[in-house]
């Protein structure tokens, strides 16, 4: 019986760059369960598990904007070094929560200069393609979704 939307579904799965890096794994962990049809996963994410039968697998590279969208240059943004505490340690790598408008966003340091430090508020996966090799491993309880 396949995958459908309402199902609530358990998988394991890779996911690599285009390189072959590995980003991230269920391996050594308990599959990774979620509702298909609720966004709780990246859009392609769940289009690949849809339609998969308990035991079997696919590997499927997904473009960006299936996954955490492009890489938005309005999301990268100079903030001037006197908005820091003077004591708090400015690395570039460093994560940063900021309070925004629409809640908290977390930044990356990517770079430090004379007069401000640059933000990167892009997902860190944002403009990447992303290959999954998905096995679904169970289908549990269905929740009826209009």
């Amino acid at each position: 019986m396949p995958a459908i939307k309402g199902d609530l579904v358990r998988v394991h799965y890779k996911g690599t760059l285009t390189d072959g890096t590995v980003f991230d794994s269920s391996e050594g962990r308990e599959p990774l369960e979620f509702t298909l049809g609720q966004g709780q996963v990246i859009p392609g994410f769940e289009n690949a598990v849809t339609g998969l039968e308990v035991g079997s697998s696919i590997t499927k590279t997904i473009p960006a904007d299936e996954a955490y969208g492009p890489m938005r240059e309005e999301m990268v943004i100079k903030i001037p070094k006197d908005q820091f505490p003077e004591d708090m340690p400015i690395e570039v790598g460093q994560e940063l929560q900021l309070q925004g408008p629409g809640g908290v966003l977390v930044a990356q340091i990517v770079g430090i200069e004379e007069d401000g430090v640059i933000l990167d508020a892009n997902h860190p996966l944002a403009g990447e393609d992303l290959t999954f090799t998905i096995t679904l491993d169970s289908i549990g309880s269905k929740l009826i979704i209009p």
